[in-house]
Formats: C-alpha cells, structure tokens, sequence
C-alpha cells in the first residue's frame, strides 16, 4: 500500500449487519504537502465518517466525525492534515434505523455524527482512538452499529424490495414498473422512497445507473457502448449526468490497469 495517499484496511460486515451496511473500511491519510481537495461522488448509499485527527472540510465545513443522506451531487471535501478512522457506507435502509428519522430530512445533507447519534458518536470515535489495531478497531466499529441499528425502527420490505429491483437492473427499472409490481400508485412510491431512501425513486435510479457507468469504463469499456448498455439517451447526457454527479467526465475514468485490486 502506497505511503503517498491514505492507506486503507476493509473488511466485511458481519452477518447481522449486511443488510445495513456495504463497506467498513479503516484509514490513515497524512497528507504530505498542501490539503488534498477531492470530489466525492453521489453513491447509493450513506456514509459514516468515524474520525479523530484534524478535522476535515466537508461541503465548506469543518468536521471530524461526519454523516449525512444519500445525494444527487457530488461533495467537495479538502483534507488539510492527518485523519484516522472508520468509514461506514449504509444502505439507506441501514441509515434510516441508525438515525431514526425520514430519510428526507438528510438528502444532500453533512452533519456533524453527534447532531443525529448524541452522545454515543463522540464514544465510539473515543474508543476507535484507543484501539491501535485496525482489524479491531473495524471489529469494534462492527459490533457497536449491530446493536445501535437493531434498535431503530422495523421497516416493512416492500422498499428494500424496489431497491434491490433498482441495484439489480443497473436502474434501469422504471418508478410505474416498481409501483405496479407493489400494487401501490406512483405518489405512494415515492413517499415511501422519500422516507426510507431519501431520494424518489428515478434519482435513485440516476445514481445507481451512475455508479454502474463508471465501473463499466474503469473495467475497460468504451464510452459509446456504456451510454448504451446503462440506458443513457446518448453520450452528450451520460457527460451531463457525470458531471453533475460526479464532478467528472467519462473520459477522465481510467480503465484500471490489468490485475490491479481495490485496496483492501
């Protein structure tokens, strides 16, 4: 792992948090020179900074340990010195119990952790500092949102359902096809959405076809063949879309190189 850029450890949630969370994954960046400023991409998912070190600037805020909702933009964040610690991608699902609330409420959103976890937040990072190992420190992290979200609200399955439909079809299924399938009208769908997701139903699909995309060209694919295969109109609107939500063009995806491996 390079010494240059932050250097990550990830590991898989444990049984009883897949269906809440996609990725835990440790890390230390120390920026060598001046503050590394990046474009965060929208993702399908919210994401749980469990930090300590210097605080990060996140959408033109200073925070430490952050969170927020699923978006339809990408997040401009500047790294100006060291940071460590944990970081939580939810599923919407997962994000919804762990903080309580209507996913609305958070879209687009960063907040400090605490503003939506109290006390408990400020605890967790606390422990985080004091565990020098990262393996334990993911270990820790694991156990602790196992039994932060299975407190939350019980949600029904018939939007984790729709979602999954989503994922699978690279979003390619449409709001009245899902609301058909649900015997549900289209208003009562995106309500739904709104509440559990965050996002109606056809910007979740503009994410996930997104996220779809990009992985597509960094396996190689040409532009023109993604646009078509994902279900843009044409290539002029998968370079909209990308720019909007990526702060990128496809052109700038660079295939990885062969038997290259995600950090892990």
């Amino acid at each position: 792992m390079s010494t240059l850029g932050p250097v990550m450890v990830e590991a898989a949630p444990s049984p009883a948090l897949r269906p809440y969370v996609t990725r835990l994954t440790a890390y230390r960046e120390r920026p060598p020179g001046p503050p590394v400023t990046r474009s965060e991409a929208a993702i399908p998912g919210a994401v749980l900074i469990l930090a300590f070190g210097t605080p990060m600037e996140v959408a033109g805020r200073r925070l430490t340990a952050f969170t927020g909702g699923l978006g339809d933009r990408f997040t401009v964040t500047r790294t100006p010195g060291p940071t460590e610690g944990v970081q939580v991608v939810l599923t919407p699902f997962g994000a919804r119990r762990l903080y309580g609330l209507p996913m609305r409420h958070l879209t687009n959103l960063v907040l400090p952790a605490a503003d939506l976890l109290g006390p408990w937040a400020d605890e967790v990072v606390e422990r985080l500092a004091g565990t020098p190992s990262w393996r334990e420190r993911l270990a820790l992290v694991d156990r602790l949102l196992v039994a932060r979200v299975h407190r939350g609200p019980e949600l029904g399955p018939q939007v984790p359902w729709a979602w999954a439909r989503l994922l699978e079809s690279g979003g390619r299924v449409s709001a009245p096809e899902l609301a058909a399938a649900l015997g549900w009208s289209h208003r009562h769908l995106v309500a739904r959405f709104q509440d559990q997701v965050g996002l109606p139903p056809k910007t979740a699909a503009r994410v996930i076809r997104f996220g779809r995309a990009a992985r597509l060209l960094r396996a190689g694919a040409a532009p023109a063949r993604v646009a078509a295969e994902c279900g843009f109109y044409d290539q002029p609107h998968m370079n909209r879309e990308f720019r909007v939500l990526g702060d990128t063009t496809p052109g700038q995806i660079l295939p990885r190189p062969r038997g290259a491996r995600a950090a892990s």
